[in-house]
């Protein structure tokens, strides 16, 4: 009668072994595979921009002044202008410092409200509002 019952328990454990599927690793187990670190996202680039001027004549030098972060020095940043629906590189491109900075000179001749930004790298500046008066006759 033992036998008999001994059978049993061993058809029926190996019957429940079969449909509960492969073994699985209990955690801290050897079979178990060491977690991954997270990966870490590297910082993305961001640009600073203010114009020193506000409000200038036409032809009137102002400059464009700024931070770079988390780009390489020497990065170059163009100044961009928004016409119409569309941003346009205007051709204005400086590099950026050592310390992350940059100046740019900027002369516009467009009268009228004029919106514009740095961009370079991968990373685009907010933007900086600039109205142009007329040239004094």
């Amino acid at each position: 009668m033992k036998c008999a019952l001994l059978s049993v328990t061993a058809a029926t454990a190996a019957l429940l072994g079969t449909l509960a599927g492969p073994a699985t690793a209990t955690p801290g187990s050897p079979e178990d595979p060491a977690p991954q670190p997270a990966a870490t996202a590297a910082p993305r680039p961001t640009l600073t921009a203010q114009a020193t001027e506000h409000t200038v004549r036409a032809a009137q030098e102002f400059r464009v002044l700024g931070t770079a972060e988390h780009l390489p020095s020497g990065t170059p940043v163009t100044l961009q202008q928004l016409q119409g629906a569309r941003w346009v590189d205007l051709p204005a491109t400086v590099r950026t410092t050592a310390r992350g900075t940059y100046s740019l000179r900027v002369v516009l001749d467009y009268v009228g409200s004029n919106s514009l930004r740095m961009t370079g790298g991968g990373a685009v500046s907010p933007v900086v509002h600039v109205t142009v008066l007329p040239a004094p006759a």
